[in-house]
């Protein structure tokens, strides 16, 4: 049952639980993560969910492993349906191989021949203890038996969850676990995690979403101020901060709407703070006006764009890389802005903290492109390492002859802060003269929109460049950005070849030309993975690095790329298959 892991030739376990909104899938994701954490085995957890509070059908899946596991895989290995319709919403995943646990009354209409279930009367084993809500905690320990986990040490860990519930509650959910572990019978194969290696590290190691990590950068970044208007899937990182912020100074405001959301941001640096705001496609397309106006007035910016399916309110709880060109294009005007795209915890956490110092330095707008994918997986993960990390501020103390958008060599003018100095502060949205008052002289126009686009010219010693995965010396290179790096890598491990090459690219804008090419160069055939309908980061090369993958292997049907499929995928493409 265990499946080799693409990672080092680990095994893994591919668990989904499947069932309606509101049935407490989370609850029992929770527990078996935090267990299966807690006795040293590596875990990653992502989920697909409907756009509603209750009904509809959601899935979540956690992979448990004796390697570091970070990807989706389409394999299921145990399936927990919760619900009816569970089977036959994750029946094309669904192999002789899966084990099912649950209730027979529930799952017989949607069973087909070779399926394996196992029947677990959930609901009667926890109205039994008079209340059906405990069929979760049934369910968890069904699944613990299978696993092949011993019940009393992790008996502890759900006390701890459940701490500040009333006892009689505790109680029950423990007797609730006890009757799920000794329902699961001598037929049904156990210990699925038999000779599993257990590594005691993984104990310290963080658990965290990609929401907590890119709340977290803000954090190291310095930022002390977001406004925001709730949007999925930019929420999370607006809660997180939300409830942490406090205790590092932040000032967190849910605007009345995403054009006041950006206004306040812009004005709380004009102020002195470092301020961001998280939002998604369509709060985004309020706040291009907001953009532009930080452009003109050379303020720093930090935005997180969620990403999610579009147009208008499409899937707004699924993923894609839909908005990569909305983040390049948008605003009137010519501007400078950098994006960053980050494809693991780690850059999710690195390159929020650096996009305020290169706000702050460049006095420009710096996206964060994150996706619903990213935001809401989660997986255990070394605590990251601060060396190094500070906060660059980049302001003045002015005097009285200060002038705001002064000419200097490097394009970039001091920037004073109101109150510190004894200077004049002027901004303004129109165009302006030097001290930042109304001019429409065409010379001064044409200065300060060379000054505004010239102010990078020695950017490349802060940019951020592709990384590259794998063998130097390659025939065949895959290309990806942001999100689909860890899918990619795991689909390229599993595949154990050694002729081909990963380039990663965590800055999707701007672009070393001469860096690329030089990586181009050397591939016969390169393929290009990313999730959106037309290849948008394909146009991006071609425009700004002058090259062109050979292939596309494009998603867009709201999920995710799974490691297992993106193999097969990658295979026939680089073995020149059409």
């Amino acid at each position: 049952m265990a499946t080799e892991d693409a990672n080092k030739n680990g095994r893994d376990v591919s668990i989904v639980l499947c069932g309606q909104a509101g049935q407490g899938i989370q609850t029992v994701e929770k527990l078996l993560t935090g267990i299966l954490k807690s006795n040293g085995y590596h875990i990653f957890s992502t989920k697909e969910v409907m756009s509603r509070v209750r009904g509809g059908m959601n899935s979540t899946q956690i992979r448990v492993s004796d390697n570091q596991v970070d990807s989706p895989v389409n394999r299921i290995d145990i399936l927990v349906p919760l619900d009816k319709g569970s089977i036959t919403h994750v029946s094309c995943r669904i192999t002789p191989d899966t084990v099912i646990l649950g209730e027979k009354d529930v799952c017989a209409a949607e069973l087909k021949e070779g399926h394996r279930l196992y029947d677990i009367p959930f609901t009667k084993l926890a109205t039994e203890l008079g209340n059906k809500i405990y069929a979760n905690a049934v369910a968890v320990g069904s699944v613990l038996s299978l696993l092949g986990l011993e019940l009393e040490p992790n008996l502890d860990f759900i006390k701890k969850i459940f701490a500040g519930k009333d006892e009689s509650i505790i109680s029950k959910n423990l007797l609730a676990v006890r009757k799920g572990y000794e329902g699961v019978g001598s037929s049904a194969p156990g210990k699925l995690l038999a000779g599993f290696k257990r590594d005691v590290q993984i104990k310290n190691h963080v658990l965290l979403s990609g929401s907590e990590a890119i709340g977290l950068g803000a954090l190291a970044g310095g930022c002390n101020f977001i406004a925001s208007y709730p949007m999925s899937p930019g929420t999370g990182v607006l809660s997180f901060l939300a409830q942490k912020g406090s205790r590092f100074g932040m000032v967190v405001e849910q605007s009345e709407d995403e054009i006041a959301a950006i206004n306040m941001a812009i004005g709380a640096w004009y102020a002195g703070a470092r301020a961001m705001v998280t939002t998604s496609g369509g709060g985004f397309a309020l706040m291009t006006e907001g953009l532009s106006l930080a452009g003109m007035i050379e303020s720093p910016l930090v935005i997180h764009l969620a990403q999610r399916p579009g147009p208008a309110t499409g899937l707004p709880t699924r993923t894609e890389q839909g908005d990569l060109e909305f983040a390049l294009y948008s605003g009137h005007g010519e501007f400078l802005r950098v994006i960053f795209a980050p494809g693991t915890l780690e850059e999710a956490f690195l390159l929020t903290q650096k996009a305020f110092n290169i706000a702050d330095k460049y006095q420009i707008p710096v996206f964060v492109l994150s996706d619903e994918y990213l935001l809401d997986s989660y997986y255990n993960t070394p605590e990251f390492n601060l060396d190094g990390l500070k906060i660059d501020k980049h302001f003045i103390r002015t005097s009285k002859d200060y002038r705001r958008y002064d000419f200097s060599d490097s394009g970039i003018s001091p920037r004073g802060i109101p109150g510190f100095g004894g200077g004049l502060v002027c901004v303004d949205s129109d165009e302006h003269d030097q001290e930042g008052r109304i001019t429409e002289d065409c010379e001064i126009r044409t200065r300060m929109v060379d000054k505004r686009l010239g102010k990078m010219a020695g950017y490349k010693t802060d940019a951020v460049a592709p990384k590259l995965y794998g063998p130097e010396c390659y025939k065949k290179l895959i290309l990806c950005w942001g999100s689909t790096l860890c899918a990619v890598r795991s689909a390229l491990k599993s595949l154990g070849t050694d002729d081909v090459a990963i380039l990663h690219f965590s800055q999707v804008y701007p672009l070393d030309k001469d860096t690329i090419a030089e990586y181009m160069r050397k591939a016969e055939i390169s393929v290009l993975v990313e999730g959106n309908a037309t290849g948008q980061f394909a146009r991006i090369l071609k425009n700004y690095a002058g090259v062109e993958p050979t292939a596309r292997i494009l998603r867009y049907n709201g999920l995710s790329f799974a490691s297992d499929e993106l193999a097969v995928e990658m295979n026939l493409l680089l073995k020149g298959a059409t």
